[in-house]
């Protein structure tokens, strides 16, 4: 049985290099978990105008598409070494428990590799404060990683091998 999975762009800009690694790595980890994977794509990019007014309809309806997932791939590009703002305003317009029981997976496409490390922690950290599980380790990659698209597949590759001890989670989300 398919699992729901929501892949969350906090890009700033619309069909960026940052929700092709988070779809090229959701597409690479459900392969490994031997799960289908039912994906939909929300991109912030399109509610900038919403997402600072308080209880926007559109910015709720959103939130609601988020919560409402099973599995969630939150990707940002690294902005000063942590996620984007355009995330940051997103997320809080949440509670403390308002993703509790969703799976939350970071990743993250930066120019440096310190910031490739940092900002899926940071992510991870902002997560768990409106309730996010993160079971598994995010995902950064370089923004050269990213456009190279052999390193990227190793990269992604890599990385799924490190989590082949959570892999079960996503068969049973």
């Amino acid at each position: 049985m398919p699992c729901h999975t929501l892949l969350l762009s906090g890009n700033p800009r619309p069909e960026s290099t940052t929700l092709a690694v988070a779809t090229q790595a959701a597409h690479a980890l459900f392969a490994a978990a031997e799960t289908e994977l039912d994906s939909s794509v929300l991109e912030l990019s399109s509610l900038t105008d919403t997402l600072l007014t308080w209880q926007h309809p559109e910015a709720e309806a959103a939130r609601e598409r988020v919560a409402a997932a099973s599995i969630v791939f939150i990707a940002t590009p690294s902005y000063k070494g942590t996620y984007t703002g355009l995330l940051k305003a997103f997320i809080d317009g949440y509670g403390p428990t308002s993703l509790a029981g969703t799976i939350v997976i970071p990743v993250a496409v930066a120019g440096s590799p310190v910031h490739a490390t940092v900002t899926p922690v940071h992510t991870r950290t902002l997560i768990h404060e409106v309730g996010g599980l993160t079971p598994f380790n995010g995902l950064g990659v370089m923004e050269s990683v990213a456009r190279d698209e052999a390193a990227l597949t190793d990269a992604i590759s890599s990385w799924v091998d490190s989590q082949k001890a959570v892999l079960p989670v996503i068969a049973a989300a």
